[in-house]
């Protein structure tokens, strides 16, 4: 089993690839590597040099096919989800206090007093022109759904050589069968992914204090504010991470109950743990 690991997109990555240890899988696991920083030099709303800060900065672009990609598979999310999946939180994420990234955050911290920021942006994309345009006064954040664009990206190449697995803290792809360890409350359930994807949304990790007020990253696009869910966490499973990752927010913002109902009704697995300790498994996962 080859092995590498390197911090990209605000997290750790890690790349597993059983292959026997020759160039060719050596080749494939920076090849992987180097998809993830490049695609984080384009995608990251910290980098004032990359196309997604441009286009944030003048509110047109004609992207790359990367961005222009990306920002589709959003616009599109937020159409399947009814704008539970909103790209446009930008300025809410940075009115609760994430301006910069997770790491400045607990050192700088964020605004003294929280306030919410508006979302449901226009944001309109011209493929013939390879153009995106923004509404007045909007601007965009990819962050969860350009990693999990990453981590197929890395999957596929990787996929080439021999069954792999990518893990980019927690948002996952897999080729070939692998047993995964899923958080609840209690012991983690060791759960099979077999050619598919994982991943997990929750207010236990990014989170911060602000004048007695807790706040996290998953910002509820009706409010602008960050979600007041009873859930703690969501593992979502789809076919692709980025899948996985509109399916684990738009659970999350839709508290306990009615996020086990939806997943059950269109038989999308996921495991779901709320704040007081209570575990579902729900989406026809057993």
């Amino acid at each position: 089993m080859l092995r590498r690991a390197f911090p990209a997109m605000g997290t750790d990555v890690e790349l597993l690839l059983d292959a026997p240890d020759q160039p060719l899988a050596a080749a494939a696991l920076r090849a992987a590597e180097d998809e993830f920083h490049r695609l984080e030099s384009l995608l990251s709303r910290f980098r004032p040099d990359s196309e997604l800060a441009r286009l944030n900065r003048d509110g047109e672009i004609v992207a790359g096919p990367d961005l222009l990609a990306v920002a589709q598979l959003a616009v599109e999310a937020r159409a399947r989800s009814e704008g539970r999946f909103d790209p446009t939180i930008h300025d809410a994420l940075c009115a609760a206090g994430y301006h910069s990234t997770f790491a400045e955050i607990a050192l700088a911290g964020g605004p003294e007093e929280p306030a919410a920021g508006s979302c449901n942006g226009s944001v309109t994309i011209d493929p013939t022109r390879s153009s995106i345009t923004l509404g007045h006064g909007v601007h965009i954040d990819l962050g969860g759904i350009a990693k999990g664009f990453a981590v197929d990206r890395a999957s596929e190449l990787l996929s080439t050589v021999g069954p792999s697995l990518v893990n980019a803290g927690g948002d996952i792809a897999a080729t070939g069968e692998w047993i995964v360890g899923v958080e609840t409350e209690g012991e983690p359930l060791a759960l099979a992914l077999i050619d598919g994807a994982l991943a997990t949304s929750g207010r236990d990790r990014r989170r911060w204090l602000r004048d007695g007020e807790e706040r996290h990253h998953l910002i509820d696009p009706s409010t602008g504010r960050p979600a007041e869910s009873d859930l703690l966490r969501v593992t979502a499973f789809a076919a692709t991470a980025v899948e996985a990752e509109v399916i684990a927010k738009t659970r999350f913002l839709a508290g306990f109950d009615r996020a086990v109902e939806e997943a059950d009704d269109v038989g999308a697995p996921c495991v779901l743990v709320a704040q007081d300790g209570r575990c579902a498994l729900a989406g026809g996962l057993a």
